[in-house]
């Protein structure tokens, strides 16, 4: 498979040290690991906001090369902070998604309808709740239709209802041929992607389908955990304190 996306040595000092990966299309891939492993500083620099040293390719040409513009129709990112300091209607934040492409009110209602927003396309941001402006952002990301998603912990606030909807979308993009990579800390939802990336302390100690990379050798070490695989072949952690 001709990778779509494709970073080599990627390096950000004291952060990221020197990961290579290639995504091919119509892959939906996972990025976990522990609290400080480089998965955020992964995905920004992939973005192209954070400076990094090494190469990142989208389809042959160099991503942070091509004009924003041009950029902005290939690569849709969903960060985990949702803060907006003024007013601005849903739909409008949403609508920022299209900034690339021009006005297109049938693609941002199509986002509104994917993360359950239609009922609140007209209340102000600052209204929201932490879990609806979330939804607010991924839906600002579906909207710009880009082949290549890069979603950082997208259902990190969301309740079960809406978190396993953003699996599901997920999995209708790489359906239609898009690219999706998405941080988690949940290392059981991994299960339900194609592939697994792991980092630990920012280096990429694992990549492959998740039942072949997280072992419990692996979880032990990385995450620090033992845990034990019931038939469902699903790692059981253990509870945390409380």
């Amino acid at each position: 498979m001709t990778p779509a996306l494709q970073a080599t040595a990627l390096t950000v000092p004291g952060r990221l040290a020197k990961v290579s990966l290639a995504l091919g299309p119509a892959e939906l891939v996972a990025v976990v690991g522990p609290n400080g492993a480089g998965k955020s500083t992964l995905m920004q620099a992939l973005a192209g906001l954070l400076p990094a040293s090494g190469d990142i390719l989208w389809n042959g040409q160099s991503l942070p090369r091509i004009p924003a513009q041009e950029r902005g129709r290939r690569l849709a990112w969903m960060g985990q902070e949702a803060l907006f300091e003024f007013g601005f209607p849903v739909r409008e934040v949403v609508a920022q998604g299209r900034f690339a492409w021009g006005d297109d009110p049938a693609g941002v209602a199509e986002a509104l309808a994917a993360m359950d927003l239609v009922d609140l396309g007209d209340r102000p941001v600052t209204r929201l709740s932490g879990g609806e402006r979330h939804r607010v952002i991924l839906a600002r990301a579906l909207a710009t239709q880009a082949p290549l998603q890069l979603w950082d912990e997208p259902v990190a606030q969301l309740d079960v209802r809406h978190a396993l909807e953003v699996y599901r979308l997920a999995r209708q993009l790489v359906e239609r041929g898009n690219t999706v990579l998405v941080s988690l800390h949940d290392i059981r939802a991994a299960y339900r992607f194609d592939r697994v990336l792991v980092l630990d302390r920012g280096r990429l100690v694992g990549d492959g389908p998740p039942h072949a990379v997280l072992t419990a050798d692996l979880i032990r070490t990385v995450f620090r955990v033992e845990a034990t695989f019931t038939t469902s072949l699903v790692p059981e952690l253990p509870a945390g304190p409380g």
